[in-house]
């Protein structure tokens, strides 16, 4: 919390008494739990009588494609741990890409691919989901969110049999019956509400048009809207709408909405043949507290915007910064958190750009030709 420190005396001394970057108020929660209970949520007691939708999680972008020794440092990995680890540090929330895999026998496997499965495939859907499941069991305090790209256009009953496979369906939130479960009308519930009920996993789908099937999988942008995700320099973060259509570049009908924020907040890096990479090179300062395009700034420009902190923000390499110390500070959350691990990583910057530059490369012209000559 050292530079939050130096940070609040120094670069932050110009701002205004009235600054929407400073801890939320949470006296009163914190009288509450001194002497009520001991539950940690999320890795703070502070956290569990707020409401979901009150709270900005930490978010690992594409959290089962990793870069490291095991893989020569890929680098279409946007993430230098695996999704249990990233959870252990204090990742709320974990995404993948969805893709199917027609096998030789006529069947169909949902598998997490970067993009496409020919650059990089991650397993199986249920593989993942297990390793979630298992860490669920381990943390009954805990509330996580899953944000599932449907690239493929899997229904609800295909994605449900990847859950009940990972034997994780039970953990799902599924709204109440007696209110709408989308935007405006859904009042999201506490973490503590959801950890009493044992419901302590919500799952977006982009896109899940129809989930009647499998109540617990909810249409991502029903529910929430997103800011731009392609950016390629610091300069190019903005707060505005970008999706669901129906809000795009307007903040006034995304705040009237009632959906929930996701800040898009990670740099790709254009390589050749016009295919896109994480920016390793600039991550401590893409997730840093402050500067152009920093994680710590870009909350406060967006808090200025909404007059609340997104819901979500979403990362690559989540330790770099670190990340989780912006979040911290704008969910109030100050001195010692409970149950979560630090990560160390030696930084592979110059691993990866050579990788990119060389082996990467013919990765890339052999994904291009096999893609045209299936086209």
């Amino acid at each position: 919390m050292r530079s939050f420190i130096l940070y609040g005396i120094a670069a932050w001394a110009g701002l205004s008494a009235a600054s929407p970057f400073q801890f939320p108020n949470t006296s009163a929660t914190n009288k509450a739990h001194a002497g009520l209970t001991t539950r940690v949520c999320n890795n703070s007691p502070a956290l569990c009588s707020r409401s979901y939708a009150n709270i900005t999680h930490l978010g690992a972008h594409d959290s089962a494609f990793i870069r490291d020794a095991a893989n020569g440092y890929n680098s279409f990995g946007d993430q230098s741990y695996n999704t249990t680890t990233q959870l252990d540090a204090g990742v709320r929330l974990v995404s993948a890409q969805v893709h199917l895999i027609e096998t030789a026998n006529g069947g169909r496997e949902w598998h997490l691919c970067h993009t496409t499965c020919v650059l990089s495939n991650a397993g199986t859907l249920s593989n993942w989901l297990s390793e979630i499941r298992q860490w669920l069991d381990t943390h009954p305090s805990d509330v996580v969110t899953i944000l599932l790209v449907n690239s493929d256009n899997a229904s609800a009953e295909e994605l449900a049999a990847e859950y009940t496979a990972a034997d994780m369906a039970h953990y799902g939130y599924v709204p109440p019956a007696s209110t709408p479960n989308t935007g405006a009308g859904l009042i999201w519930p506490t973490l503590n509400d959801l950890v009493d009920k044992n419901t302590r996993l919500v799952t977006f789908v982009a896109d899940l048009p129809d989930n009647s099937a499998a109540p617990y999988l909810l249409d991502e942008f029903a529910n929430v809207f997103e800011s731009g995700y392609e950016n390629y320099q610091p300069a190019d973060f903005s707060c505005a709408p970008d999706r669901p259509a129906a809000v795009a570049n307007d903040t006034v009908k995304a705040t009237d909405s009632g959906m929930l924020f996701l800040m898009n907040h990670f740099l790709y890096w254009r390589q050749a043949f016009g295919i896109d990479v994480p920016d390793v090179r600039n991550a401590n300062a893409t997730n840093g507290v402050v500067g152009v395009g920093a994680l710590g700034t870009q909350l406060v420009d967006c808090r200025n915007v909404y007059g609340r902190y997104p819901t979500f923000v979403l990362v690559d390499f989540f330790d770099a910064g670190p990340a989780i110390e912006s979040v911290d500070f704008a969910n109030g959350v100050s001195g010692a958190t409970e149950g979560r691990r630090k990560t160390l990583v030696e930084r592979k910057a110059s691993a990866a750009v050579g990788r990119s530059m060389s082996t990467n490369l013919v990765a890339m012209v052999a994904a291009v030709v096999f893609l045209v000559v299936s086209s």
